[in-house]
């Protein structure tokens, strides 16, 4: 028996359809951001809408009498192929209005927005229409949160398969869940995530930012995506406040997203028990300081403007947002390593980062002591506890593949990039910054710099390596493992 036979492949089509239908409105909200705006794209976003509902339309009508068996690996499949799809549609309107004529600089565009990586290729941010930024920002915002969890939070009435999507969409480390089902948990995180995204923009907004400034950069700050209707990023803005608005709200989406939920629920022993939390808030503080201090014996400005500077980027590498206000390949040898550092660590899990993630640095950190432990008394039985709770061997064992998979593929495929021609300082940033879906990296990717210069093939490399990193690993690798499709 054919092995993809056992896959339910219209129940994956007529998903994909409605995930399509679903990504056609989010392009005529980008219209009506052109209508506003009076600028010449209107005409490509109502042609992109069309083709993406249609598209999406046709799918769920020839499979609306497909079974509803829906088991994890039909979650696998549509949760790693939704990306490519997305972004196939969402890079239209980058072609069709000529903002990115060329196709392979328009699918990592947009890619690169999805999975809220925000390295880019542009070279005029601040040329192109409002609605082009509004979308590419709007990339961000859906893909922060994840397509998946949007789907099951609006499209309830599909019925099925909800627990599998959920469960490949945040794979691994899981949060802690806010109700148990799937769908009000879902619920709950986009009010959350919304919530704090009007907030932002209302902060922003009563600063020196304009409305749609404002709007932009609170999707892509909740979505840790770094995408800025700015060329130079939030080096533009030389206003504090702006600056520490932005760094406050890229912190608070470097957060395990179930904690500010059990805070407004006055559950506060939940939020200040969790180990991670203090692991993610201590880090922070730590590279902060460090920096700061030696920016400021350098000669880098006061002691404030080296802090903040400190604190900005510290915390943007660190969840992973990628925004700039400073050339971090301008200081030193040393804070560039620490810079470099960061990239390897990301958000909390439940977070809007990407990265490996402080909970599994933590476990690894653990695990070390206590192996330590082990050997001074190897009779004893020595569990290892996460915020008071036995963590399971097996949890471990995940955390330690995830560790060395992420180091192969980092070393490879840095070896490949090297291999079209890039410095090797170039193709560690390239490769740890679209892995770790983060931005700005080393060398000719680095803050000052963007990706148009990278080889074709490269670029579909990164746009892969994005994919990977914000998935975390396992339910893309998974589909190449000769069992997934075996009975």
């Amino acid at each position: 028996m054919n092995t993809f036979s056992i896959i339910n492949k219209k129940i994956i089509f007529r998903l994909l359809g409605y995930l399509l239908i679903l990504e056609s409105f989010f392009l005529l909200v980008s219209y009506i951001v052109s209508i506003i705006y009076k600028d010449d794209t209107g005409a490509a976003f109502l042609i992109s809408f069309a083709i993406t509902f249609v598209t999406g339309g046709s799918a769920v009508f020839f499979t609306r009498k497909s079974k509803k068996d829906f088991g994890k690996r039909e979650g696998y499949i549509i949760v790693s192929i939704v990306w490519i799809i997305c972004s196939l549609f969402g890079s239209l309107p980058y072609i069709i209005n000529g903002s990115i004529p060329n196709f392979t600089n328009a699918f990592f565009e947009t890619m690169s927005g999805f999975t809220t990586t925000g390295a880019s290729i542009l070279n005029n941010i601040e040329e192109l229409p409002h609605s082009i930024l509004f979308w590419r920002s709007l990339t961000q915002w859906m893909g922060g949160m994840g397509i998946i969890v949007l789907s099951l939070a609006i499209l309830p009435f599909l019925g099925m398969g909800g627990v599998q999507l959920f469960s490949a969409e945040v794979p691994g480390l899981t949060p802690d869940k806010m109700h148990p089902r799937v769908k009000e948990t879902a619920q709950r995180l986009w009010i959350i995530y919304v919530g704090f995204t009007a907030a932002e923009t209302l902060l922003l907004w009563i600063g020196d930012m304009n409305f749609f400034d404002s709007i932009n950069h609170a999707f892509t700050t909740m979505a840790t995506g770094g995408y800025s209707t700015k060329q130079t990023s939030i080096a533009f803005y030389t206003s504090p406040y702006i600056q520490y608005v932005i760094i406050l709200f890229m912190f608070i989406a470097g957060v395990n997203f179930s904690l500010p939920y059990f805070a407004l629920k006055f559950q506060f022993k939940k939020v200040f028990r969790n180990e991670e939390l203090k692991t993610y808030t201590l880090i922070t503080i730590a590279f902060t300081l460090v920096i700061a201090l030696k920016l400021f014996i350098t000669g880098n400005g006061s002691l404030e403007q080296s802090f903040r500077d400190a604190m900005f980027q510290v915390v943007s590498i660190l969840t992973t947002t990628g925004y700039v206000t400073a050339d971090y390949l301008l200081w030193t040898p040393l804070l560039i390593a620490l810079i470099f550092t960061l990239m390897f660590i990301g958000g909390s899990s439940g977070s809007t980062g990407g990265g490996v993630k402080v909970i599994r640095v933590l476990l690894i950190l653990k695990n070390c002591f206590y192996e330590l432990k082990r050997l001074v008394h190897p009779k004893a039985i020595i569990p290892m506890r996460l915020n008071g709770k036995t963590v399971p061997q097996p949890l471990v064992n995940n955390v330690l593949a995830f560790i060395v998979f992420y180091l192969l593929i980092f070393m490879i495929s840095s070896v490949f990039m090297a291999s079209l021609g890039l410095d090797m300082e170039s193709a560690m940033g390239s490769v740890a910054t679209t892995l770790g879906n983060i931005g700005p990296g080393l060398g000719s990717v680095g803050p000052a710099e963007n990706f148009s210069h990278i080889p074709s093939i490269g670029k579909w490399v990164l746009s892969f390596l994005m994919l990977l990193g914000r998935l975390e690993l396992f339910t893309v690798l998974i589909l190449f493992a000769p069992s997934f499709w075996k009975k």
